[in-house]
């Protein structure tokens, strides 16, 4: 990246620290002869006392943070509209950093209940959550997706096998109610299978690039649409409203109509609405569209400068870059081309960044769960986004294109354990130390082939020389006897005869019927020593008692290839 660029990105994140809490919530936006265009208070009005309000987006893209703030504020002055159920299926908090997110919301009396897939990023009603003010309901992403698709078709619950025998599952763990108390449980058995439901909302807010005079709705050279059209035909079919918080006011037939301007009651214009965090529509960057005309690698280098900038990537180590070639080369000698491909957060995103720089592109299709195919999943800051993408659906949509037809889904790891078992929802006692399974359960699901990516210790030190990768200094065993909380089961997995892999620092490992078997070692590591020696999971060898080491390109990376087999 050369020096114009560096210095473009840092005047771009500067601009957006120093005014990232800028806002006029008074301030009105109209059109002439279309009373649908109001201050962002006066759609406040449109939201009554104990309405079930549902939002649209994922991590920091689709924030309607102006509708955020002017809620806040007019319950802080008046009391009201209170006692609301808020529903957000993806993690578009601020982690108690960051201003304009959803966790704006997080106000004792103006909030009864908060449902959502992802808890992590909404500290403000966590800790609300922990002094009893708040009830919290967690279901998996992609069944709230698909909850809320079936609401705008009339209906009022799902059956699916997405979460048998793992912590959503009444037979083994609590269900639905994250929270202490008296909540509802909103999972019931069915046979082989569960019934989820949830509350029909009767409120929609979202935020689209831009609105035509007559109040048509377009989502040109948006990031992501997420369930944008799902909850404000939802709220429609349900008695409520629809909200819609834009950045342009356009001529008409400036793209497809996304919603047209009879499904919607309220625009709200503000002009420092994003396309993606630190982006606003206004000044939109193509490359997280279908127009984008940049190179990926460009595209790629950008996104990456910013959150490196913002403090939001992080650091790799040597031992890391090994770990994600391993996890490349499992996924390469066992997918195959035309594959669709899941990336989770955190180290899946190195194993993504190899696959493209393997020259995979032209063979598989990356797709996100917000919706978002063809490109190449962005890091960091941008996660559910994508550089460059071919297609852009609603999350319902591409939770139905996954059951049907995903083939591979890259994840991370909190804990795994001797059965196969994963844990990525609890990282600690209390709600604020709940994760969610966001749309874990559902990828693994509907996966034929999982990945897991994972250190092998928490807080270890690896060194990396010579070809040989060795224990510098020994951390907290990751992988244990029993995990804290099931959010994979093992046990279904190898019912259903998928292919599951565990990639780590110190080798590999599958899940086989006789449990969790070593298939490779890193030259260096001593299996006694670093592995059978430490690890309180139950580690199977192969039954020859040979385990094969990991070939110097994966460990060096020189001369490194990926080839579909």
């Amino acid at each position: 990246m050369n020096i114009l660029t560096k210095a473009y990105v840092a005047q771009h994140v500067l601009r957006w620290r120093l005014t990232w809490d800028c806002r006029d919530t008074r301030k009105r936006v109209t059109v002439a002869g279309n009373p649908k265009f109001v201050g962002p208070r006066d759609a406040v009005g449109l939201i009554r006392d104990g309405d079930v309000v549902a939002f649209s987006g994922l991590a920091g893209n689709q924030r309607p943070a102006i509708m955020y703030w002017a809620i806040r504020e007019v319950f802080e002055e008046t009391g009201h509209p209170r006692d609301l159920d808020l529903l957000a299926i993806g993690g578009i908090g601020g982690r108690g950093r960051v201003p304009g997110s959803l966790e704006e919301l997080g106000q004792e009396g103006l909030v009864k209940r908060f449902i959502s897939g992802h808890m992590e990023t909404f500290k403000a009603f966590l800790r609300l959550a922990d002094k009893g003010k708040v009830e919290l309901q967690c279901l998996p992403q992609g069944v709230l997706a698909l909850l809320l698709d079936a609401q705008m078709r009339g209906e009022d619950s799902i059956s699916l096998r997405t979460g048998v025998g793992t912590f959503i599952d009444p037979r083994v763990g609590r269900g639905s109610p994250l929270t202490n108390g008296h909540a509802e449980q909103w999972v019931s058995i069915e046979g082989d299978r569960l019934r989820y439901r949830i509350p029909k909302i009767n409120v929609a807010i979202f935020n689209a690039p831009a609105a035509d005079r007559e109040g048509n709705i377009y989502v040109r050279r948006c990031a992501m649409i997420g369930e944008s059209r799902e909850i404000a035909r939802a709220a429609r079919r349900n008695g409520g409203k629809v909200i819609v918080n834009v950045g342009l006011v356009v001529d008409k037939g400036y793209g497809e109509v996304f919603l047209p301007a009879d499904e919607v009651d309220a625009i709200v214009v503000f002009k420092g609405t994003e396309q993606t965090v630190t982006v606003p529509h206004r000044r939109h960057w193509s490359l997280f569209s279908t127009e984008s005309s940049l190179p990926i690698d460009k595209a790629l280098a950008l996104t990456k400068q910013v959150s490196n900038m913002m403090g939001i990537t992080p650091r790799r180590t040597p031992a890391d870059y090994v770990l994600a070639r391993l996890a490349a080369r499992l996924f390469a000698e066992h997918s195959h081309k035309g594959a669709y491909v899941n990336i989770g957060v955190g180290l899946p995103e190195e194993v993504c960044r190899l696959m493209y720089e393997g020259g995979l592109l032209d063979d598989i299709t990356l797709l996100t769960e917000s919706g978002v195919l063809g490109g190449v999943p962005t890091p960091g800051v941008f996660f559910g986004a994508e550089a460059c993408p071919k297609q852009i659906i609603s999350s319902p949509e591409v939770f139905k294109l996954c059951y049907e037809k995903l083939d591979v889904t890259v994840l991370g790891v909190v804990q795994a354990d001797s059965q196969g078992n994963v844990n990525v929802s609890k990282r600690g006692d209390g709600a604020i130390n709940y994760v969610g399974p966001g749309g874990f359960i559902d990828l693994t699901t509907a996966a034929k082939m999982v990945i897991f990516v994972s250190s092998w210790m928490d807080k270890a030190v690896y060194n990396v020389r010579d070809g040989k990768v060795r224990v510098a200094q020994p951390g907290t065993p990751k992988f244990i006897d029993h995990v804290d909380e099931i959010t994979f089961s093992g046990a279904e997995a190898v019912r259903a005869g998928k292919k599951v892999f565990y990639a780590t620092h110190v080798g590999a490992f599958q899940l086989t019927e006789r449990g969790m078997e070593l298939i490779r070692v890193m030259p260096g590591i001593d299996i006694r020593k670093d592995i059978l020696g430490v690890s309180p999971m139950k580690v199977i060898l192969p039954e020859s008692g040979n385990v094969p080491l990991v070939t110097l390109p994966i460990v060096t990376g020189d001369g490194f290839r990926l080839v579909l087999e």
